[in-house]
């Protein structure tokens, strides 16, 4: 026996295809009790992955932090300009590689730890800089593309469907968000204008998120946008 949809070859005892979920036959029928060629419960234990290559690509990070470091202290004896490109690589790490040490890292957690390395890198410059901006503009504008970010990321993770919604109406936030980016800007760096630039990036995506939302309701123009795309 065969299914009707994608030709897999079926024993008797299936209700349905376990590729494609067709339908095989009415369940009022009778069925023989045979062995099913697919059982749901012996599943093959998964694989560990290797950690070797991790331990490499950490090496790798690790050898120009140590040569920065030596050679700030060879010329400067203190740690100076060597201080900007360890955070960096640090801040790459993170980014890149620490959620690969984990089996099925939760992308909701490290995304919102992308963002602490982020705002943690910007407070040492400000630190080292002696700049007084990190509380008046660096804090509140990474925290608020974070809190932005992760909510997307959570809403894609945990609910089914609706991602034009999630992403219209992130597009939305983010452009009204420009707004209080560019008043901050201007508060803490002096400067006397107000409401200039923001308003392209607000306008771009607004439009750009109200275009999502309306694809997500109107069925038909979705279905039109998908063929012109070849979605």
């Amino acid at each position: 026996m065969y299914c009707i949809n994608c030709g897999v070859k079926l024993s008797d005892t299936e209700r349905q295809c376990p590729l494609c979920a067709t339908r095989v036959f009415h369940p009022e029928l009778q069925r023989p009790e045979v062995q099913p060629p697919y059982p749901p419960d012996k599943m093959p234990p998964p694989h560990a992955r290797s950690k070797g290559p991790l331990v490499i690509v950490t090496a790798l990070f690790l050898l120009p932090v140590l040569i920065v470091l030596l050679c700030d202290l060879q010329f400067y004896g203190g740690v100076t300009w060597s201080g900007y490109v360890m955070g960096g690589i640090g801040v790459a790490y993170v980014l890149f590689v620490l959620s690969l040490w984990f089996y099925k890292p939760n992308p909701v957690i490290f995304v919102a730890c992308d963002f602490v390395a982020v705002g943690a890198y910007l407070l040492y410059i400000c630190l080292a800089t002696g700049g007084n901006w990190f509380l008046s503009f660096a804090f509140p504008v990474t925290g608020g593309v974070g809190l932005i970010v992760t909510a997307v990321v959570t809403l894609l993770r945990y609910t089914h469907g609706g991602e034009l919604y999630i992403f219209g109406g992130a597009f939305i936030l983010l452009g009204l968000f420009m707004l209080p980016v560019e008043m901050l800007a201007n508060v803490t760096f002096g400067v006397e204008k107000f409401f200039g630039w923001s308003l392209y990036p607000l306008v771009t995506l607004v439009l750009l998120g109200g275009t999502l939302i309306f694809l997500a309701i109107n069925r038909a123009a979705r279905e039109s946008m998908e063929r012109r795309l070849f979605l």
